[in-house]
C-alpha cells in the first residue's frame, strides 16, 4: 500500500521504543494503514483475508497444501484457548509442557475447560526433560495431544520444538505449539517438525498491532475438530469453516483496521525477508547481552537456552539497584522495558523484536551505562 508523504508526515513518532515481546514498536507505514475504514462484508476486504491466510501458511511451511490458516479475534491467549479447546476432544487427554508463565497458562485453560490434563513441569528456568517426556507419553497412552510454548517469554527460553516433536510423533500424538513470540522471528517448518496446530498473534514478529491472532493447522487435524469446541466464539472449526465457505468472511465482527495494518506488516516482512528478520533479531540480542555483560548485568539463563526475542537479566549485586528507578530513567530516554516474571530471582527483561535495529540497541546500552555511572 502506497502512502503519500503528507500522510506519513502526519503520523507522530512514538515517544519511546517498546523493548518488549509484543505489543512492539511498529513502522509508520503500519500505523498509517489504520487510518482507513473497511466493511467486513466487502469483497475487497475479504480478498485481503484470503491473501493473508495464504501468506501465513507460506511463511510457515514449504508444504502449504497440507495446512490452512484461521484468523481469530482477540489476543494471542484467545487463540491458544481456541486451539486447545477445539483440538482436544471430550474424551481426549492433554499433556502440557510447562517451564514458564505461558505454559502454566495453557494448563490453566485446560482446567477451566474441563480437559483431562497432565502437566510436565520443568520449573521456571529449566529446559524440557526429553527423557521424561518420552516416559510420560509411554506410561500414559490415553494422552492424545501435547502442547508446548516455543519461546517462553517469562525468561526468554527457546524450547527445542524439533526434539519435542520427534518424541510426540514417535508416540503418534497431536502436536500443538504456541509460537506466539517466535513465528517469523525464528525459522522452522510446520510439516518438517510434525506440528499439527501452531498459534501466533498479529503483534509479534510480523510486527503488526494487537487485536487478532491466527492458528495454522494441518488441514486433516482441523477438520477433526468439528464438534469439539467448548465455546461458541472460540470454536476453531466454526471460524475456519466460515472463512473457507465465505471466501474470507469472519463469523463475527472482525478487527478491520488491525487486519489492514497487519496486511501492511506482512508486505514489509516480505520485503525484509523472514530469514533477514531472524538475523536482525539475533544480532540485536547478541549485542544486547554482550553490552549488558560489560556493564555488569548477568543473564538469568545459560546462553544456549536464549531466544533472539527477549532476554531476562538479573539485578546487579551490591549497588542499590531498583527496577523502578532503572525503568523510569530508560523511559525518559526513549526506551520501555519489561519487569521480571520469575518468582525465584530478581530480574527484568529486555526485548529486541519489532522495528528495532542495532543502532537502537547501541543507544540503549549508552543509557544503561549512564544510569550505572550515576548510581554507582
Amino acid at each position: 500500500m502506497e502512502f503519500p508523504p503528507p500522510l506519513l508526515d502526519a503520523i507522530p513518532d512514538n515517544p519511546y521504543l517498546l523493548l518488549t515481546p509484543g505489543p512492539l514498536s511498529t513502522t509508520k507505514t503500519v500505523r498509517a494503514a489504520l487510518l482507513r475504514d473497511w466493511c467486513t462484508w466487502d469483497r475487497d476486504y475479504n480478498d485481503i483475508i484470503q491473501r493473508l491466510r495464504a501468506d501465513l501458511v507460506g511463511f510457515a511451511t514449504a508444504r502449504a497444501e497440507e495446512y490452512t490458516a484461521t484468523l481469530m479475534q482477540g489476543s494471542g491467549t484467545f487463540c491458544v484457548e481456541s486451539a486447545v479447546g477445539s483440538a482436544v476432544p471430550r474424551d481426549g487427554r492433554l499433556l502440557v509442557i510447562a517451564n514458564g508463565a505461558y505454559g502454566d497458562r495453557i494448563a490453566e485453560m485446560a482446567r477451566v475447560l474441563g480437559i483431562n490434563l497432565l502437566v510436565q513441569d520443568s520449573g521456571e528456568v529449566g529446559p524440557v526433560d526429553l527423557a521424561l517426556l518420552d516416559r510420560n507419553l509411554a506410561e500414559n497412552p490415553d494422552i492424545t495431544h501435547l502442547a508446548v510454548v516455543h519461546c517462553e517469554t517469562t525468561t526468554g527460553m527457546l524450547n527445542d520444538i524439533a526434539a519435542i516433536g520427534k518424541i510426540v510423533k514417535k508416540h503418534q500424538k497431536t502436536y500443538i505449539v504456541d509460537a506466539m513470540s517466535s513465528f517469523c522471528g525464528v525459522p522452522f517448518d510446520l510439516a518438517e517438525l510434525g506440528i499439527d496446530f501452531m498459534i501466533s498473534s498479529a503483534n509479534k514478529c510480523i510486527q503488526g498491532v494487537p487485536g487478532f491472532g491466527f492458528i495454522l493447522a494441518r488441514r486433516e487435524a482441523l477438520e477433526a475438530c468439528r464438534g469439539n469446541a467448548r465455546s461458541l466464539s472460540l470454536d476453531l472449526y466454526g471460524q475456519w469453516a466460515a472463512m473457507e465457505n465465505g471466501g474470507g468472511k469472519w463469523r463475527y465482527t472482525s478487527p478491520t483496521h488491525v487486519v489492514r495494518a497487519f496486511c501492511q506488516a506482512v508486505e514489509e516482512l516480505k520485503a525484509e525477508g523472514p530469514a533477514a528478520r531472524h538475523i536482525r533479531y539475533a544480532k540485536n540480542q547478541k549485542r544486547l547481552v554482550a553490552g549488558m555483560a560489560a556493564l555488569g548485568f548477568r543473564t538469568l539463563l545459560a546462553p544456549e537456552n536464549h531466544s533472539p526475542i527477549i532476554t531476562a537479566f538479573l539485578y546487579p549485586e551490591n549497588c542499590g539497584f531498583t527496577f523502578n528507578e532503572f525503568y523510569t530513567h530508560l523511559k525518559s530516554r526513549g526506551f520501555v522495558i519489561y519487569p521480571g516474571k520469575v518468582s525465584k530471582a530478581d530480574t527484568f527483561r529486555i526485548g529486541n523484536i519489532g522495528d528495532v535495529h542495532i543502532e537502537d540497541i547501541e543507544r540503549l546500552l549508552g543509557e544503561v551505562s549512564e544510569f550505572i555511572m550515576h548510581n554507582s
